[in-house]
């Protein structure tokens, strides 16, 4: 009975994780649309899109957390909603200053955030699929997040493009993700269906 329940848990974090991935993929890819879309012609769209970006980070990992288990089980992703949180407000007021500022906001907050994402698919590696996707969405958003800091040194003016490139990917990830629960609960039932 125990691990009838267990596996029940499990098949329902499983079902979360696959649509939390699909509406973030979404939201990363509205995002970039808007970014390239209507923001190089109105710098207050630009700007409410720079500040939006990481206050949904937080809320996504809020939601995420408190299905998984709450933030006092998820450290990492309780980090992260602290980490993202901090950045929306710098991203606001850096606007005020320059955008180099705010690219280098971003750079630190994709280097944070990158390296707690890794700490949560790590810790979930053992128990849901797909994880591989979101250890190298975390380590590629490290990365991308010094790259960051290092351009927003340099002379030339960055814009909203910079960080849309960078949000374009980590769409990819979230959706990379989801198609693979999805692929692998489809192989799952197919399974019991022959064995049943």
């Amino acid at each position: 009975m125990a691990h009838y329940q267990l596996d029940l848990v499990r098949a329902d974090r499983e079902r979360w994780l696959k649509q939390y991935y699909f509406v973030r993929a979404a939201f990363s890819l509205a995002w970039v649309g808007a970014a390239f879309a209507v923001a190089p012609s109105s710098p207050v769209i630009a700007g409410a899109l720079l500040v939006l970006y990481p206050a949904w980070d937080a809320a996504a990992n809020v939601a995420d957390a408190l299905r998984s288990g709450g933030l006092a089980q998820n450290r990492t992703q309780a980090l992260n909603v602290v980490v993202s949180l901090a950045t929306t407000v710098a991203v606001l007021v850096a606007l005020q200053m320059s955008m180099n500022r705010v690219l280098g906001i971003f750079g630190a907050w994709a280097i944070l955030s990158g390296v707690l994402q890794l700490g949560t698919a790590i810790r979930r590696w053992r128990s849901f699929g797909a994880q591989w996707a979101m250890v190298l969405s975390g380590a590629q958003s490290a990365l991308a997040g010094a790259f960051f800091v290092f351009q927003a040194t340099m002379p030339a003016v960055p814009s909203i493009a910079n960080v849309a490139g960078y949000a374009a990917v980590g769409a990819i990830y979230f959706l990379v993700s989801a198609v693979w629960l999805t692929v692998s609960a489809w192989r799952q039932r197919a399974k019991q269906a022959e064995l049943g």
